[in-house]
């Protein structure tokens, strides 16, 4: 039978010591929380619960992305008081009920289906995962006696001896739904912190002899607990190792896999290379081919086939066509669109426009609101003047325009096909296809006034 799913998210993390509710942070581009409920998804599970209680609505948000229902810990008392906040739904189940937790971000769909069916081969009342690690302070510790494991004890309840034990509760169970159920009756919160721990129900399980199994994950780092700063920058460090990995089988080339960030839903294609010091975030997708060279941030971007990227580069919600080219130092800012093999050069910022195929900006450009036709040469140095301190008004360019450097372009304006703009104009008029604007000053020449004026200064 599918199992049902209950996800503990309702702590604080006072050892996070941030008002961020610990399901919030961030890791790898996403919420702890969406790593977990990424995990289950994969699992075909039946209902899904998501217990919340710091930043509900926040965590709600999250949850309800992926159609888990909803309950509420309005006090937090323990892992066992969460779970019983779930008992309508835990009630509804007709097979095991899988437990878990928001901040073991670097759980696999394999490990939660392994339990699963070690639960169901050993007709268990409980299955516990466990791991072995090195430094089990703060967890859990696994006592094993005759018939396996016997009970779990807190850190703040165990003994010396006890403390030494490496073997550690992972936080993930499976239980038989009935005695669940029955098993949340009957657990007391006397404790040192006064709470109802969901490990209790393993004695109970014991003393009514029914089987407690036990399944140690091979992968201790797989069912770590994310309870700090340094445990968050300890699984970022993992998670990293395991995408970069992912996509370097896949055919993608980096340079220096230490160096390289992608987000857990960035898509890349095959045969691309990333330098050193690239970050790709949010739902990028990059197409096949294309090269990032280093320092570059791409965030919720779309790149053809054949794309450069140049060093220094930020782009953020835009989309690049085909063979472009960016940077170096470009910005692209959202509803920013590059047509193919159009060329973005060093220190060009481009805002909410379009730049049409084959059209260029090489250098010191600031575009704003406007469209930009195809074949089209932008000068260094020229600025669409979008804003008037009110509103933003559009620039429109059409194919085959020139524009001379260091020009303004105060919009609304049009320029038409094949227009030439002179260098150092300002436009603040339509101009009409093949024509010539040309908006500067006459120049004044005085000869031998330098000279003069260099006699005036010795004189003195």
């Amino acid at each position: 039978m599918k199992p049902t799913v209950v996800i503990l998210a309702a702590g604080l993390g006072t050892r996070m010591k941030s008002g961020l509710a610990k399901a919030l942070h961030p890791l790898a581009g996403r919420p702890l929380l969406q790593h977990v409920l990424e995990a289950v998804s994969g699992l075909a599970a039946g209902k899904t619960v998501v217990v919340l209680g710091h930043q509900a609505d926040r965590v709600r948000k999250i949850a309800e992305g992926y159609n888990a229902a909803i309950a509420l810990q309005t006090e937090q008392l323990g892992t066992g008081h969460a779970v019983m906040q779930a008992q309508e739904v835990i009630a509804a189940a007709k097979g095991p009920v899988l437990i878990l937790c928001a901040d073991t971000p670097l759980l696999t769909t394999a490990t939660l289906r392994s339990i699963v069916e070690l639960h169901a081969a050993s007709r268990a009342a409980v299955t516990v995962m466990t791991a072995v690690v090195q430094e089990p302070f703060g967890y859990g510790r696994v006592v094993r006696g005759k018939g396996g494991i016997t009970r779990i004890i807190e850190e703040k309840d165990a003994t010396t001896a006890q403390k030494k034990i490496n073997e550690v509760n992972a936080g993930i169970y499976c239980f038989e739904q009935r005695f669940l159920l029955e098993a949340l009756k009957s657990i007391k919160n006397t404790n040192a912190q006064g709470e109802y721990y969901l490990p209790d129900t393993i004695t109970l399980a014991r003393k009514k002899r029914l089987v407690v199994a036990g399944l140690v994950c091979g992968d201790p780092d797989e069912v770590m607990g994310v309870n700090t700063r340094v445990d968050l920058s300890r699984a970022e460090d993992i998670m990293r190792t395991r995408i970069n990995r992912a996509w370097m089988l896949a055919g993608v080339t980096m340079l220096d896999p230490n160096a390289t960030f992608i987000g857990s839903e960035v898509t890349l294609g095959s045969d691309c290379i990333l330098y050193p010091n690239v970050r790709l975030e949010g739902k990028t997708a990059i197409g096949k081919g294309c090269t990032l060279f280093s320092g570059s941030r791409i965030l919720d971007s779309t790149l053809g086939n054949d794309v450069t990227i140049k060093d220094c580069s930020v782009i953020e919600q835009a989309s690049i066509s085909d063979n472009a080219s960016v940077g170096p130092f470009a910005h692209l800012r959202p509803g920013s669109v590059i047509g193919a093999r159009a060329r973005v050069g060093n220190f060009v910022e481009i805002k909410k426009s379009t730049i049409g195929e084959g059209s260029k900006a090489n250098h010191l450009a600031y575009i704003g609101d406007a469209t930009v036709g195809k074949d089209v040469n932008i000068g260094a140095g020229v600025i669409t003047c979008n804003y008037d301190g009110f509103e933003k008004f559009p620039t429109i360019i059409e194919d085959g325009v020139f524009v001379g450097s260091d020009s303004q372009l105060v919009a609304p304006v049009r320029i038409g096909r094949g227009a030439l703009i002179g260098a150092g104009s300002t436009i603040t008029k339509n101009v009409p296809a093949d024509a010539l604007a040309i908006s500067r000053s006459p120049q004044d020449l005085r000869e031998g006034f330098a000279a003069r004026r260099r006699k005036m200064k010795q004189k003195k």
